[in-house]
């Protein structure tokens, strides 16, 4: 085609020919060029899939123990997927599913993982029942997400346990299951070899807690921070049910916050945040709550405990430092704020995350 408009003097021509140029419809191949995973020796982990899959359930799973991560070394999870049923397998938001291999993957597993099940009134197969158990006696660790814990319930190896899932369906799982005893405010709790935890976003939480026990504290900050999730969230599901996303836009107060988390170590009184805002102490109260649904106090407190947390992580202060640092002025008042809102003091909290040692992962 080139040629041909090369050698095409005529200026008529020419248009014509630019115009069928114009009118060609281009194919473009944009498909990456995907390398072949390295080989990892790591434990194998595998999640079950089945038509009606909570979708977003088995994105965690595969994004935390699925994902390239060279960086790990060749001791890290290998992931397959596992179909428990015969297809064609849908997942939530019209996906069809192509399992990597089918229940017999659980014979091998080391980590086998529930996503959200089908619902909380759906039986769970016998023949999925009976190769959990068999999992189980071998060593396997079982987990679930959400109501994945009627799954694990109907096992029998709840039986006795203390066992997480979403608050929606506690009385559910405990009117179905009255030999375990349900926790709806934990995020996840831990039964030997069985693990459960709470909604969806919950796993996150339970998935990083389990490559911590496995590869230790750096391991998962490391997880965490390509998640850009928190490699530790404080509290129970409680805390994501008492106040809503505010309503309105930060406005004016959204440029307050920024400098006040740039300066926690500073003095921040009302009178002196009303008048960064250019507002009257009363009107910048109200527009602060209707902001963020707290008091100027209540925030503060919460902002100067999570940039606590991230210098006791750090290892590198005393109790003392960081107080000063983040602007409670003495260890006994950090002590104090730390404990309320964390549920343990903060040398427990820095051992929490410093005393696990890194694995070899090799």
């Amino acid at each position: 085609m080139d040629i041909a408009f090369l050698e095409c003097r005529d200026g008529m021509a020419r248009r014509r020919l630019l115009w069928q140029l114009a009118e060609m419809t281009v194919s473009v191949n944009i498909t990456p060029n995907l390398s072949p995973r390295p080989k990892t020796t790591g434990p194998l982990v595998t999640a079950l899939l089945y038509d009606g899959l909570c979708t977003f359930e088995f994105g965690i799973v595969a994004e935390v123990f699925g994902l390239d991560r060279p960086e790990m070394g060749p001791g890290w999870y290998r992931f397959a997927s596992s179909a428990i049923e015969p297809g064609p397998l849908r997942a939530h938001g019209g996906f069809t599913l192509t399992p990597d291999r089918g229940p017999d993957l659980l014979d091998e597993a080391d980590i086998i993982v529930v996503p959200g099940w089908k619902g909380a009134e759906v039986d769970v197969p016998e023949a999925l029942s009976d190769r959990l158990r068999a999992a189980h006696a071998r060593g396997a660790r079982l987990v679930s997400i959400c109501s994945g814990a009627f799954v694990l319930a109907a096992t029998g190896l709840l039986d006795g346990a203390v066992a997480a899932t979403h608050w929606r369906y506690a009385d559910v799982l405990r009117a179905r299951f009255p030999m375990i005893e349900v926790d709806a405010a934990s995020l996840y709790r831990c039964h030997g070899q069985v693990f459960t935890s709470a909604g969806s976003a919950a796993g996150i939480d339970l998935l990083i807690e389990i490559v911590k026990q496995d590869f230790g504290a750096e391991a998962a900050n490391s997880v965490a921070r390509r998640l850009v999730v928190p490699a530790h969230r404080t509290g129970g599901q409680a805390q994501f049910l008492e106040r809503p996303v505010p309503l309105h836009k930060g406005g004016q107060i959204a440029p307050l916050l920024d400098r006040m988390r740039k300066m926690l170590d500073q003095d921040w009184r009302i009178d002196r945040m009303a008048a960064e805002c250019g507002m009257s102490p009363r009107t910048f109260l109200r527009r602060f709550r209707d902001a963020t649904g707290m008091t100027p106090a209540d925030w503060l407190t919460a902002e100067r405990v999570e940039a606590a947390k991230a210098l006791l992580c750090g290892g590198r202060l005393g109790v003392g430092a960081v107080a000063e640092a983040v602007g409670f002025g003495s260890a006994h008042t950090l002590r104090h704020h730390f404990r309320t809102r964390a549920g343990l003091p903060p040398a427990a909290y820095r051992r929490h995350f410093l005393s696990t040692e890194k694995v070899p992962l090799v």
